[in-house]
């Protein structure tokens, strides 16, 4: 049997009927920039995540950058990030003119905490991007208390989180802004590239919809230098769908994960921990492993595709060599990089498909 990472065709499937109703009429309507879907898709989505209101961008790289680019975040600030997480965090700190300044995470949960933001503070630091790394929420309840004492703008990173929450609250608003993700492979995927912004904060939200649109209210009125990182209707008609389905199949995932933990308790992997306050969504479920890249053979030869998030911590990648950040420096962030495997996950994965992977990590490990 071949286990594929994940099975976006099958998901898609499941969906089709409605799916295809919801694009064929967003075609059908004559909007093609912004409109009727994306603002339906923007209130939904708002209102799932809590949040008083969504704006949906290009992606979820734009989302980080154009969340900055709000909060006035540009050159000769600093903000803090993770120094394991994926680069996009890292670049749109760079595209704004700021300087990312790397946090260690904990490495139980591979995210950043209280304590090691208090501990990375230095002048010039304006910002802080926790990430809600693999599905599992940063502890907000503790970060935004010293995110505020210490004058921080807080940005979430929630490209991986849709649906999960923090202290009894879904990740959406627990910051000035939460930036999403909506590429295909995330819980909530679009077909394409997509991404949104939420927030509470009606001045925020204000700026980021006149920021993603060439910084114009009216045609050919500039307030601002703006981008143009719109979220395309027929993404928002096919988001609309899958958003209702989303609880189902973050469900469907704590399942599976449920039952890889209690498979795994005695292989001898480090497994994922979940922290105290948290409701994790699964968007990954990652181990541990001294000898990785061997075990990943293993079991690709056993047919159980996995992939790694992430063999290059941002700091090692050639865009950010200028500074000079070697592994010493970010010791955990480098041995997570070496170590960590993630292995299938997602909801049209069948009960044998699980059974596979289990027998073959079991076997392998």
């Amino acid at each position: 049997m071949v286990v594929p990472f994940l099975d976006l065709k099958a998901a898609y499937d499941e969906l089709a009927a409605e799916a295809e109703g919801a694009m064929l009429a967003s075609l059908r309507s004559g909007w093609y920039i912004l409109g009727p879907d994306v603002e339906r898709f923007e209130t939904a989505f708002a209102s799932y995540c809590e949040a008083d209101h969504a704006i949906g961008v290009a992606n979820g790289l734009d989302a980080l950058r154009l969340s900055l680019m709000a909060l006035d975040i540009g050159p000769g600030d600093k903000v803090l990030v993770p120094s394991n997480t994926y680069i996009a965090t890292w670049l749109a700190v760079s595209q704004c003119g700021a300087v990312p300044v790397p946090v260690e995470p904990d490495e139980p949960t591979h995210n950043i905490t209280a304590e090691g933001i208090r501990a990375a503070m230095q002048p010039g630091v304006k910002a802080v991007i926790p990430v809600h790394l693999y599905g599992q929420p940063a502890d907000m309840g503790a970060i935004m208390p010293v995110a505020r004492e210490l004058g921080l703008k807080v940005i979430e990173d929630a490209a991986q989180a849709h649906g999960a929450r923090s202290g009894g609250r879904r990740i959406g608003a627990h910051g000035d802004a939460v930036c999403w993700s909506f590429y295909p492979g995330k819980n909530l995927g679009a077909l394409g590239d997509g991404g949104g912004i939420t927030t509470d904060d009606p001045k925020i939200a204000d700026r980021l919809r006149l920021l993603r649109n060439y910084g114009s209210r009216e045609k050919y009125r500039n307030e601002e230098p703006g981008l143009n990182s719109r979220l395309d209707p027929v993404q928002a008609a096919f988001l609309s769908v899958k958003l209702k389905v989303l609880d189902e199949w973050n469900a469907r995932r704590a399942g599976i994960a449920a039952r890889y933990l209690d498979a795994f308790a005695d292989t001898g992997l480090i497994l994922p921990q979940v922290a105290a306050g948290v409701d994790p969504v699964w968007h990954l479920f990652v181990v541990r492993h001294p000898e990785r890249d061997a075990f990943m053979a293993r079991l690709a030869e056993r047919g159980v595709q996995t992939l790694v998030h992430y063999p290059i911590a941002p700091h090692a990648q050639a865009a950010y060599g200028p500074m000079s950040l070697s592994d010493a420096d970010l010791p955990l962030a480098s041995r997570l990089a070496r170590e960590v495997i993630s292995l299938p996950i997602g909801p049209q994965m069948t009960e044998a498909q699980c059974d596979e992977v289990i027998s073959a990590v079991r076997e392998l490990v």
